[in-house]
Protein backbone atom coordinates (compact mmCIF):
# COMPACT_ATOMS: atom_id res chain seq x y z
CA UNK A 1 0.00 0.00 0.00
CA UNK A 2 2.93 2.55 0.74
CA UNK A 3 4.61 1.66 -2.78
CA UNK A 4 1.17 2.91 -4.55
CA UNK A 5 1.06 5.88 -1.54
CA UNK A 6 4.63 7.14 -2.86
CA UNK A 7 3.59 7.32 -6.87
CA UNK A 8 2.87 10.63 -8.49
CA UNK A 9 -0.79 9.74 -9.74
CA UNK A 10 -1.77 8.15 -6.64
CA UNK A 11 -3.69 11.63 -4.58
CA UNK A 12 -5.16 12.76 -8.08
CA UNK A 13 -7.00 8.96 -7.90
CA UNK A 14 -7.88 9.51 -4.12
CA UNK A 15 -9.32 12.66 -4.95
CA UNK A 16 -10.87 11.45 -8.39
CA UNK A 17 -13.01 8.66 -6.22
CA UNK A 18 -13.90 10.52 -3.30
CA UNK A 19 -15.45 13.17 -5.62
CA UNK A 20 -17.00 10.27 -7.63
CA UNK A 21 -18.48 8.99 -4.37
CA UNK A 22 -19.54 12.57 -3.67
CA UNK A 23 -21.72 12.79 -7.18
CA UNK A 24 -23.40 9.12 -6.83
CA UNK A 25 -24.29 9.54 -3.24
CA UNK A 26 -25.93 13.43 -4.02
CA UNK A 27 -27.57 12.21 -6.81
CA UNK A 28 -29.04 9.34 -5.00
CA UNK A 29 -29.80 11.30 -1.63
CA UNK A 30 -33.26 9.93 -1.10
CA UNK A 31 -32.70 6.07 -2.14
CA UNK A 32 -29.50 6.55 0.31
CA UNK A 33 -31.91 8.13 3.11
CA UNK A 34 -34.51 5.83 2.66
CA UNK A 35 -32.97 2.89 2.89
CA UNK A 36 -30.96 3.92 6.19
CA UNK A 37 -34.09 4.56 7.62
CA UNK A 38 -35.28 1.18 6.97
CA UNK A 39 -32.44 -0.17 8.07
CA UNK A 40 -32.36 2.07 11.09
CA UNK A 41 -36.28 0.97 11.50
CA UNK A 42 -35.26 -2.94 12.36
CA UNK A 43 -33.71 -1.56 15.62
CA UNK A 44 -36.53 0.92 16.13
CA UNK A 45 -36.95 -0.69 20.03
CA UNK A 46 -33.83 -0.82 20.29
CA UNK A 47 -33.41 3.06 19.73
CA UNK A 48 -36.13 3.64 21.75
CA UNK A 49 -35.69 1.63 24.67
CA UNK A 50 -32.14 3.37 24.85
CA UNK A 51 -33.93 6.61 24.82
CA UNK A 52 -36.43 5.46 27.42
CA UNK A 53 -33.48 4.37 29.75
CA UNK A 54 -31.63 7.37 29.21
CA UNK A 55 -34.91 9.39 30.27
CA UNK A 56 -35.30 7.46 33.35
CA UNK A 57 -31.58 7.30 34.43
CA UNK A 58 -30.94 10.72 35.98
CA UNK A 59 -34.48 9.86 37.82
CA UNK A 60 -32.50 6.49 38.93
CA UNK A 61 -29.56 8.36 39.81
CA UNK A 62 -31.45 11.12 42.05
CA UNK A 63 -33.10 8.55 44.02
CA UNK A 64 -29.84 6.54 44.86
CA UNK A 65 -27.99 9.90 45.54
CA UNK A 66 -30.74 11.23 47.99
CA UNK A 67 -33.29 8.93 49.09
CA UNK A 68 -31.23 5.54 49.40
CA UNK A 69 -28.02 6.78 49.70
CA UNK A 70 -27.50 4.78 53.54
CA UNK A 71 -28.72 1.46 51.35
CA UNK A 72 -25.95 -1.16 51.00
CA UNK A 73 -24.76 -2.68 49.33
CA UNK A 74 -24.33 -0.81 46.13
CA UNK A 75 -26.02 -3.27 44.00
CA UNK A 76 -29.41 -3.46 46.19
CA UNK A 77 -29.38 0.47 46.33
CA UNK A 78 -29.08 0.66 42.78
CA UNK A 79 -32.37 -2.17 42.16
CA UNK A 80 -34.03 -0.24 44.55
CA UNK A 81 -33.65 3.16 42.40
CA UNK A 82 -34.33 1.77 39.34
CA UNK A 83 -37.36 0.36 40.51
CA UNK A 84 -38.37 3.66 41.81
CA UNK A 85 -37.48 5.79 38.91
CA UNK A 86 -39.47 3.38 36.52
CA UNK A 87 -42.30 3.43 38.71
CA UNK A 88 -42.75 6.98 38.55
CA UNK A 89 -42.18 7.14 34.99
CA UNK A 90 -44.93 4.71 34.54
CA UNK A 91 -47.16 7.34 36.82
CA UNK A 92 -46.20 9.83 35.15
CA UNK A 93 -47.40 8.56 31.65
CA UNK A 94 -50.91 7.47 33.38
CA UNK A 95 -51.53 10.84 35.08
CA UNK A 96 -50.65 12.56 31.73
CA UNK A 97 -53.61 9.59 29.71
CA UNK A 98 -56.08 10.51 32.89
CA UNK A 99 -55.73 14.06 32.29
CA UNK A 100 -55.74 13.98 28.16
CA UNK A 101 -57.99 11.11 27.22
CA UNK A 102 -61.66 12.03 29.20
CA UNK A 103 -61.40 16.08 28.37
CA UNK A 104 -60.34 15.42 24.80
CA UNK A 105 -63.71 13.13 24.49
CA UNK A 106 -65.63 15.75 25.99
CA UNK A 107 -64.16 18.38 23.64
CA UNK A 108 -65.00 16.23 20.45
CA UNK A 109 -68.66 15.92 22.04
CA UNK A 110 -69.23 19.66 23.18
CA UNK A 111 -67.63 20.56 19.20
CA UNK A 112 -70.36 17.85 18.06
CA UNK A 113 -73.00 19.40 19.55
CA UNK A 114 -72.82 23.09 19.09
CA UNK A 115 -71.00 22.40 15.60
CA UNK A 116 -74.02 24.50 13.92
CA UNK A 117 -73.63 27.07 15.57
CA UNK A 118 -70.32 27.26 15.01
CA UNK A 119 -70.61 26.70 10.89
CA UNK A 120 -73.20 29.59 11.19
CA UNK A 121 -70.78 32.27 13.05
CA UNK A 122 -68.06 31.13 10.64
CA UNK A 123 -70.76 32.28 7.49
CA UNK A 124 -71.77 34.87 8.57
CA UNK A 125 -67.74 35.94 9.73
CA UNK A 126 -67.58 34.96 5.57
CA UNK A 127 -70.35 36.87 4.60
CA UNK A 128 -69.39 40.09 6.42
CA UNK A 129 -65.48 39.93 4.81
CA UNK A 130 -66.87 39.58 1.89
CA UNK A 131 -65.27 36.20 0.65
CA UNK A 132 -67.86 33.63 1.25
CA UNK A 133 -68.57 33.52 -2.23
CA UNK A 134 -65.31 33.16 -3.72
CA UNK A 135 -64.77 29.89 -2.50
CA UNK A 136 -66.17 27.17 -4.64
CA UNK A 137 -68.27 25.38 -2.69
CA UNK A 138 -67.94 26.60 0.86
CA UNK A 139 -71.70 27.75 0.77
CA UNK A 140 -73.12 24.26 0.34
CA UNK A 141 -70.34 22.88 3.06
CA UNK A 142 -71.48 25.45 5.45
CA UNK A 143 -75.31 25.26 5.00
CA UNK A 144 -75.90 22.64 7.60
CA UNK A 145 -73.90 20.38 10.20
CA UNK A 146 -75.63 17.42 8.59
CA UNK A 147 -74.31 17.51 5.26
CA UNK A 148 -70.73 17.97 6.48
CA UNK A 149 -71.02 15.07 8.83
CA UNK A 150 -72.14 13.27 6.04
CA UNK A 151 -69.38 13.87 3.76
CA UNK A 152 -67.15 13.11 7.00
CA UNK A 153 -68.66 9.33 7.06
CA UNK A 154 -68.91 9.32 3.07
CA UNK A 155 -65.25 9.97 3.34
CA UNK A 156 -64.27 7.52 6.10
CA UNK A 157 -66.05 4.67 4.11
CA UNK A 158 -64.40 5.57 1.14
CA UNK A 159 -61.02 5.37 2.81
CA UNK A 160 -61.81 2.30 5.23
CA UNK A 161 -58.50 0.19 3.93
CA UNK A 162 -56.55 3.35 4.49
CA UNK A 163 -57.77 3.60 8.01
CA UNK A 164 -57.58 -0.45 8.92
CA UNK A 165 -54.11 0.10 7.34
CA UNK A 166 -53.45 3.00 10.03
CA UNK A 167 -54.88 1.36 12.84
CA UNK A 168 -52.83 -1.97 12.20
CA UNK A 169 -49.47 0.45 11.66
CA UNK A 170 -50.60 2.13 15.06
CA UNK A 171 -50.91 -1.10 16.83
CA UNK A 172 -47.21 -2.04 15.80
CA UNK A 173 -46.20 1.03 17.17
CA UNK A 174 -47.40 0.66 20.31
CA UNK A 175 -46.19 -3.23 20.53
CA UNK A 176 -42.70 -1.79 19.11
CA UNK A 177 -42.82 0.87 22.43
CA UNK A 178 -43.88 -1.73 25.15
CA UNK A 179 -40.84 -3.88 23.66
CA UNK A 180 -38.79 -0.86 24.07
CA UNK A 181 -40.00 -0.49 27.55
CA UNK A 182 -38.65 -3.92 28.54
CA UNK A 183 -34.98 -3.56 26.94
CA UNK A 184 -35.27 -0.24 28.76
CA UNK A 185 -35.56 -2.25 31.84
CA UNK A 186 -32.38 -4.74 31.27
CA UNK A 187 -30.56 -1.59 29.56
CA UNK A 188 -30.86 0.25 32.38
CA UNK A 189 -30.32 -2.21 35.09
CA UNK A 190 -27.51 -3.35 33.07
CA UNK A 191 -25.62 -0.30 32.38
CA UNK A 192 -22.75 -0.79 34.43
CA UNK A 193 -21.90 -3.65 32.58
CA UNK A 194 -22.56 -2.32 29.01
CA UNK A 195 -20.40 0.91 29.95
CA UNK A 196 -17.38 -1.64 30.90
CA UNK A 197 -17.73 -3.45 28.14
CA UNK A 198 -17.59 -0.89 25.67
CA UNK A 199 -14.58 0.70 27.75
CA UNK A 200 -12.94 -2.64 27.40
CA UNK A 201 -13.25 -2.86 23.85
CA UNK A 202 -11.97 0.77 22.94
CA UNK A 203 -9.31 0.44 24.89
CA UNK A 204 -8.48 -2.62 23.29
CA UNK A 205 -8.94 -0.98 19.94
CA UNK A 206 -7.21 2.43 20.47
CA UNK A 207 -3.76 3.89 22.08
CA UNK A 208 -4.35 5.13 25.06
CA UNK A 209 -3.98 8.68 24.12
CA UNK A 210 -6.66 8.25 22.11
CA UNK A 211 -8.48 5.90 24.58
CA UNK A 212 -8.66 8.77 26.64
CA UNK A 213 -9.16 11.65 24.55
CA UNK A 214 -12.51 9.74 23.12
CA UNK A 215 -13.48 8.83 26.82
CA UNK A 216 -13.35 12.58 27.93
CA UNK A 217 -15.28 13.48 24.71
CA UNK A 218 -17.94 11.27 25.33
CA UNK A 219 -18.27 12.26 29.07
CA UNK A 220 -18.78 16.00 27.81
CA UNK A 221 -21.36 14.64 25.60
CA UNK A 222 -23.59 12.63 27.97
CA UNK A 223 -23.21 15.55 30.84
CA UNK A 224 -24.92 17.23 27.78
CA UNK A 225 -27.28 15.01 26.87
CA UNK A 226 -28.19 14.41 30.31
CA UNK A 227 -28.63 18.23 31.81
CA UNK A 228 -30.50 18.84 28.66
CA UNK A 229 -33.12 16.04 29.03
CA UNK A 230 -33.60 16.75 33.10
CA UNK A 231 -33.28 20.55 32.44
CA UNK A 232 -36.16 20.54 29.54
CA UNK A 233 -38.55 18.03 31.50
CA UNK A 234 -38.38 20.31 34.54
CA UNK A 235 -38.97 23.57 32.08
CA UNK A 236 -41.54 22.00 30.58
CA UNK A 237 -42.89 21.05 34.08
CA UNK A 238 -42.97 24.52 35.27
CA UNK A 239 -44.14 26.11 32.58
CA UNK A 240 -47.43 23.31 32.58
CA UNK A 241 -47.99 23.78 36.29
CA UNK A 242 -48.10 27.79 35.73
CA UNK A 243 -50.34 27.52 32.96
CA UNK A 244 -52.56 25.24 35.01
CA UNK A 245 -52.83 27.50 37.95
CA UNK A 246 -53.82 30.43 35.63
CA UNK A 247 -56.62 28.59 33.87
CA UNK A 248 -57.88 27.51 37.46
CA UNK A 249 -57.54 30.97 38.70
CA UNK A 250 -59.97 32.49 35.92
CA UNK A 251 -61.99 29.00 35.86
CA UNK A 252 -61.27 28.45 32.09
CA UNK A 253 -62.57 24.85 30.74
CA UNK A 254 -60.08 21.84 30.19
CA UNK A 255 -57.50 22.59 32.52
CA UNK A 256 -55.88 19.33 32.74
CA UNK A 257 -55.51 19.16 29.01
CA UNK A 258 -54.35 22.19 27.73
CA UNK A 259 -51.68 22.46 30.72
CA UNK A 260 -50.49 18.77 29.66
CA UNK A 261 -50.47 19.97 25.17
CA UNK A 262 -48.83 23.20 26.45
CA UNK A 263 -46.67 21.97 28.74
CA UNK A 264 -45.40 18.35 25.97
CA UNK A 265 -45.12 20.88 23.11
CA UNK A 266 -42.70 23.21 25.19
CA UNK A 267 -40.47 20.13 25.02
CA UNK A 268 -39.75 21.20 21.10
CA UNK A 269 -37.32 24.02 21.00
CA UNK A 270 -38.67 27.17 19.19
CA UNK A 271 -42.01 26.56 17.34
CA UNK A 272 -43.06 24.08 20.51
CA UNK A 273 -44.90 27.00 22.24
CA UNK A 274 -46.42 28.32 19.32
CA UNK A 275 -47.77 24.92 18.51
CA UNK A 276 -49.19 24.73 22.49
CA UNK A 277 -50.02 27.98 21.63
CA UNK A 278 -52.71 27.01 18.27
CA UNK A 279 -54.03 24.02 20.37
CA UNK A 280 -54.91 25.64 22.92
CA UNK A 281 -56.81 29.02 21.77
CA UNK A 282 -58.63 26.98 19.57
CA UNK A 283 -59.82 24.75 22.34
CA UNK A 284 -60.81 27.82 23.82
CA UNK A 285 -62.60 29.78 21.68
CA UNK A 286 -65.08 27.44 21.33
CA UNK A 287 -66.11 27.87 24.55
CA UNK A 288 -65.66 31.19 25.05
CA UNK A 289 -63.48 33.86 22.73
CA UNK A 290 -62.24 36.24 25.86
CA UNK A 291 -61.04 32.59 27.02
CA UNK A 292 -58.49 32.20 24.29
CA UNK A 293 -57.62 35.99 24.49
CA UNK A 294 -56.71 35.70 27.95
CA UNK A 295 -54.92 32.77 27.72
CA UNK A 296 -53.01 34.20 24.55
CA UNK A 297 -51.71 37.08 26.64
CA UNK A 298 -51.14 34.78 29.87
CA UNK A 299 -48.97 32.58 27.23
CA UNK A 300 -46.55 35.67 25.70
CA UNK A 301 -45.70 36.95 29.59
CA UNK A 302 -44.92 32.78 29.85
CA UNK A 303 -43.18 32.28 27.36
CA UNK A 304 -41.29 35.36 27.79
CA UNK A 305 -40.07 34.78 31.41
CA UNK A 306 -39.50 31.40 30.43
CA UNK A 307 -36.90 32.48 27.58
CA UNK A 308 -35.26 35.47 29.49
CA UNK A 309 -35.42 34.02 33.33
CA UNK A 310 -36.65 29.96 33.88
CA UNK A 311 -34.16 28.87 31.19
CA UNK A 312 -31.17 30.34 31.83
CA UNK A 313 -31.66 29.57 35.89
CA UNK A 314 -32.31 26.37 34.57
CA UNK A 315 -29.59 25.41 31.89
CA UNK A 316 -26.75 28.38 33.05
CA UNK A 317 -24.14 27.75 30.12
CA UNK A 318 -24.36 24.01 30.37
CA UNK A 319 -24.55 23.60 26.48
CA UNK A 320 -22.57 27.07 25.91
CA UNK A 321 -24.14 27.29 21.76
CA UNK A 322 -25.12 30.58 20.59
CA UNK A 323 -28.79 31.18 19.63
CA UNK A 324 -28.29 31.50 16.18
CA UNK A 325 -26.74 27.63 15.55
CA UNK A 326 -29.49 26.53 17.70
CA UNK A 327 -32.21 28.02 15.22
CA UNK A 328 -29.91 26.69 12.10
CA UNK A 329 -30.09 22.90 14.06
CA UNK A 330 -33.83 22.99 14.47
CA UNK A 331 -34.04 24.00 10.93
CA UNK A 332 -32.10 21.87 9.19
CA UNK A 333 -32.84 18.90 12.26
CA UNK A 334 -36.13 19.37 11.06
CA UNK A 335 -36.03 19.07 7.59
CA UNK A 336 -34.09 15.96 7.89
CA UNK A 337 -35.74 14.00 10.06
CA UNK A 338 -39.24 15.49 11.02
CA UNK A 339 -39.96 16.15 14.72
CA UNK A 340 -37.21 13.68 15.72
CA UNK A 341 -34.91 16.53 14.42
CA UNK A 342 -35.99 19.48 15.98
CA UNK A 343 -36.16 17.37 19.46
CA UNK A 344 -32.47 16.26 19.62
CA UNK A 345 -31.42 19.52 17.39
CA UNK A 346 -30.12 21.35 20.63
CA UNK A 347 -28.20 19.21 21.88
CA UNK A 348 -27.06 16.99 18.47
CA UNK A 349 -25.78 21.04 17.80
CA UNK A 350 -24.10 21.22 21.20
CA UNK A 351 -21.99 17.93 20.05
CA UNK A 352 -21.25 18.97 17.47
CA UNK A 353 -20.02 22.11 18.66
CA UNK A 354 -17.49 20.36 21.37
CA UNK A 355 -16.54 18.02 18.74
CA UNK A 356 -15.64 21.09 16.41
CA UNK A 357 -13.44 22.54 19.40
CA UNK A 358 -12.19 19.60 20.78
CA UNK A 359 -10.63 17.80 17.81
CA UNK A 360 -10.90 19.95 14.62
CA UNK A 361 -10.73 23.29 16.01
CA UNK A 362 -7.60 22.12 18.33
CA UNK A 363 -5.81 20.18 15.85
CA UNK A 364 -5.65 23.31 13.25
CA UNK A 365 -3.79 25.03 15.76
CA UNK A 366 -1.94 22.52 16.61
CA UNK A 367 -0.97 22.24 13.43
CA UNK A 368 -0.58 26.25 12.99
CA UNK A 369 1.53 26.31 15.64
CA UNK A 370 4.10 23.65 14.34
CA UNK A 371 4.44 25.70 11.02
CA UNK A 372 5.04 28.50 12.90
CA UNK A 373 7.79 27.01 14.70
CA UNK A 374 9.18 25.20 11.63
CA UNK A 375 8.85 28.99 10.09
CA UNK A 376 10.78 30.29 13.25
CA UNK A 377 13.54 27.78 12.89
CA UNK A 378 14.20 28.42 9.62
CA UNK A 379 14.55 32.13 9.80
CA UNK A 380 16.91 31.37 12.57
CA UNK A 381 18.86 28.84 10.64
CA UNK A 382 18.96 31.67 8.02
CA UNK A 383 19.79 34.74 10.77
CA UNK A 384 22.81 32.10 11.68
CA UNK A 385 23.76 31.05 8.24
CA UNK A 386 24.01 35.32 7.25
CA UNK A 387 26.10 36.26 10.08
CA UNK A 388 28.66 33.58 9.50
CA UNK A 389 28.64 34.70 6.12
CA UNK A 390 29.32 37.84 7.36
Amino acid sequence: MRRFQEKPWYPMAVAISIGVVMYVSLTNLGTILRAVGKFISFFSPVIIGVIIAYIVNPLAKFYEKILFKNIDPKKKRHMVSNILAFITFILFLALILYLLIPQLIGSIMFLADNLDSYLDATKHLLDDLGIAGSIEGLEEILNSSGDLLKKILDLLTKNIDSIISGTASAGKSLLNVGIAFILSIYIISDKDKIKEGVKRLIAALLSSERYERLTGFVRKCDVILEQYVTHNFLDSLIVGVANSIFMAICRMPYVGLVSVVVALTNLIPTFGPIIGWVIGGFLLVLIKPWYALAFTLFTIVLQTADGYVIKPKLFGDTLGVSGLLILVGVIVGGRMFGIVGILVAIPGVAILDLLYKEFVLLRLEARKQEENKALSEENTQNNSEEKSGQ
